[in-house]
């Protein structure tokens, strides 16, 4: 009997670096300082530089990224920010967070991402923002998005959290809206080993909103003149952890993608569908979702070949209780959404996945 395969492995990600991380981590234990120093600092100059931009603010999740950036560009109580129920929860409760209503419209059934058609039906003279989610690893329609956000005057913030180094038209996501939100979650692309998460943007008065919003409101003297705010950091440790794992990230994007490859290739049940890739975009697959009418059969009998699988997402935001008075569904409603939630499941992928291992 073979050994579970899982949907996700962190361990995997971080044991071909052991050695970089751990002297990482002994430099920052016995250097100092342990808060926002000079390995957060290197880290967002990095980060900033793999992106091609000018500013990268680590902050401590990416559902604080989303947060503080949507704070930091004005956006609060009695504004609207369009954006998809088909995500992680992360992406509503960061507008909720700020006061705003998350708006909820409908996605691209070949894609699962937000149907840029959709958008302007959401639009109100509330509205102030749009979030687009890259989501599993798939660029949305930014072309499309950002001509509808320039038309009305709205803001654009990519939920990048599943999508690190993932490609539109040859344009790395974040880079092209305001700014980009990412989470560095354990078994994110670029994971730490812990929460963190960053903002990137060309936008110098973003920035130094979210460098002041993300420790109490403080200016670079300690004083807080235009914000009041929480902390939320990222810490010297996870920064040098992810300064090491930056440097392999398009090796470990290119094993993900000859692992979704080889799912295309040998996985062909014809109750199967596979996950499309939207052209002149690469997909980074932070998570590889296919889709079938016999899910909870197609489920079981991948687990009695020791392969466990996932749903992501089993509820849409629009039906977590809890959220439902604080939301708003689009007037053109959420078919896809409530369609293909009944049919998706995601397959084991990760560096360190041994393909020889599956039996398919």
């Amino acid at each position: 009997m073979q050994d579970k395969i899982y949907c996700a492995n962190p361990v995997a990600q971080f044991e071909p670096y052991a050695d970089e991380i751990s002297a990482a981590i002994q430099q920052v234990l016995h250097h100092g300082p342990y808060v926002l120093g000079p390995e957060v600092a290197a880290f967002e100059k990095e980060f900033a530089a793999y992106h091609g931009v000018e500013h990268c603010i680590g902050v401590g999740s990416g559902t604080d990224a989303l947060t503080l950036t949507l704070k930091a560009l004005g956006i609060g109580s009695g504004d609207d920010v369009i954006t998809v129920s088909h995500t992680a929860l992360a992406t509503a409760s960061a507008i909720i967070q700020t006061g705003a209503t998350p708006v909820l419209v409908d996605i691209e059934e070949d894609f699962y991402t937000i149907d840029p058609r959709k958008i302007e039906a959401a639009i109100t003279d509330k509205t102030k923002a749009i979030i687009p989610v890259h989501l599993y690893g798939q660029p949305c329609d930014m072309d499309a998005i950002l001509s509808i956000a320039k038309q009305y005057n709205l803001k654009v913030i990519e939920d990048c959290a599943q999508a690190h180094g993932s490609l539109y038209k040859g344009r790395i996501v974040g880079t092209m809206g305001d700014a980009g939100c990412f989470s560095f979650y354990p078994t994110k692309n670029l994971g730490a080993i812990g929460d963190g998460g960053g903002v990137i943007t060309n936008n110098q008065m973003v920035d130094k909103n979210i460098r002041e919003l993300r420790q109490y409101g403080w200016n670079a003297e300690r004083v807080a003149e235009n914000h009041i705010s929480t902390v939320s950091r990222l810490d010297e440790l996870q920064a040098a952890i992810l300064r090491i794992k930056l440097k392999y990230l398009d090796e470990s994007n290119q094993k993900r993608q000859e692992i979704a490859q080889f799912y295309r290739e040998n996985f062909n049940l014809a109750e199967v569908k596979h996950p499309k890739m939207r052209e002149d975009c690469a997909h980074m697959y932070h998570l590889y979702v296919v889709r079938s009418s016999e899910r909870e059969i197609l489920q079981k009998e991948l687990e009695a070949k020791d392969i466990i699988t996932s749903i992501h997402y089993t509820h849409p935001v629009h039906m977590h209780t809890a959220y439902l008075n604080k939301i708003r569904i689009s007037p053109d409603g959420l078919a896809v959404t409530d369609k293909i939630i009944k049919e998706i499941l995601t397959l084991p992928l990760y560096p360190g996945l041994n393909i020889d291992k599956i039996q398919l």
